[in-house]
């Protein structure tokens, strides 16, 4: 063997060494509500997962495998998220699930076990609720609800508002909401002056409008999903209903101004738990408004980025799992890469889960919808 094959032969081996080749896709699945009104959510966050899981198969994919997404329709009814997750559990061998949808749904799934049996990470978890935050084996990759209600309610109290009125889902969601509420109110000196509910995955939100009507308090605070809380705002602000309206981060504000128009959306308040598109200061928003610009999908919306940012997570996870072992990953080694994620830079937003039972970031930010639907912060 000559000189050049040998040298030919160490710079293929040393390849090799660094980068292994896999000999199969990876699987990642997403069971999530791709029917009924809670389909704009789990679309929008598959839209975002899909952009940049596409980006990284066109780059070479991890260790030469590509990455297969597979999504199964939960209609956000929690025993078919048991059901469906086990399923792909056992048929698909995923190395990772991401962007399962709603409180109750993931409180059900952690319930079962399944995960844990498994040994399967769950990134992305669309939730704050404390219970999911402290689900063993799921990552959230926002702030939870506790952490985003006392931010509203410190920011309510120094703007003067003491009478609050609070609209929320009757479910898991909701209850986790009003109970951050009650304790953040009493801390910040506001009143919840009304309460009212409304069905789980239903827009029926014709008494909850009625309720602040009559009750007429400051502000409105809407721990609502998207479909309802458009409903709300359309039904309320067409009856005369003035109150400042702020929505939680998990109402799809693009979805809103789309849907309602500049002139009934201006005026309209939301936390902002994850990055916003106008926020180009940031590597990750340049990044994702890169690929979003060569898309044509029509389900990438507000609510896509956080879909974005998990599978971010996931190939940072996958791509570390790769450097220190020439074995395909399993579900076990991506649990154990994210779970020694420490300060880790998504371009801009930093995540952290090494502390368990918090989510991977406490960043909770506000903006308005203004003239011609400009976002102002």
């Amino acid at each position: 063997m000559n000189l050049l094959s040998r040298g030919l032969l160490t710079l293929s081996t040393l390849v090799v060494f660094i980068a292994p080749v896999f000999g199969k896709d990876l699987v990642v699945a997403q069971v999530a509500p791709f029917s009924g009104p809670q389909a704009v959510t789990g679309k929008a966050i598959h839209a975002g997962a899909r952009l940049y899981f596409d980006q990284v198969n066109a780059e070479g994919g991890i260790g030469g495998a590509r990455l297969r997404f597979e999504t199964r329709d939960d209609a956000q009814q929690p025993a078919e998220t048991v059901r469906l997750t086990r399923e792909v559990v056992q048929q698909l061998a995923p190395v990772a699930l991401i962007g399962t949808v709603g409180t109750s749904n993931l409180q059900a799934v952690i319930n079962d076990g399944v995960l844990v049996r498994a040994g399967l990470p769950l990134v992305g978890a669309v939730s704050g609720a404390s219970g999911v935050v402290g689900g063993r084996n799921v990552f959230v990759v926002k702030a939870s609800y506790h952490d985003e209600v006392n931010r509203l309610f410190a920011s309510l109290a120094a703007l003067q508002v003491t009478r609050l009125g609070l609209v929320i889902q009757d479910d898991g969601l909701g209850a986790d909401v009003s109970a951050g509420a009650e304790a953040a109110a009493g801390r910040n000196g506001v009143v919840i002056s009304a309460r009212a509910a409304y069905a789980r995955n239903t827009t029926e939100v014709a008494p909850a409008v009625q309720a602040m009507l009559q009750a007429r308090p400051q502000a409105i605070f809407l721990g609502a999903t998207t479909a309802a809380a458009i409903e709300f705002v359309r039904q309320y602000r067409a009856q005369g209903g003035d109150a400042t309206l702020y929505g939680m981060s998990i109402i799809d504000s693009k979805q809103l101004l789309d849907q309602l128009g500049p002139e009934l959306a201006r005026g309209y308040a939301f936390s902002a738990v994850l990055p916003l598109e106008s926020q180009t200061t940031l590597e990750l928003v340049r990044e994702y408004l890169r690929l979003r610009r060569k898309s044509t999908d029509p389900d990438l919306s507000a609510r896509s980025i956080e879909g974005f940012v998990a599978a971010k997570v996931l190939v940072t996870a996958l791509r570390a799992v790769a450097s220190e072992s020439r074995a395909e990953p399993t579900p076990a080694m991506v649990l154990r890469a994210l779970q020694s994620m420490r300060r880790a830079d998504m371009g801009g937003y930093v995540l952290d889960f090494s502390q368990p039972g918090r989510s991977a970031s406490t960043h909770v930010d506000f903006a308005m919808f203004g003239s011609g639907g400009k976002v102002v912060h």
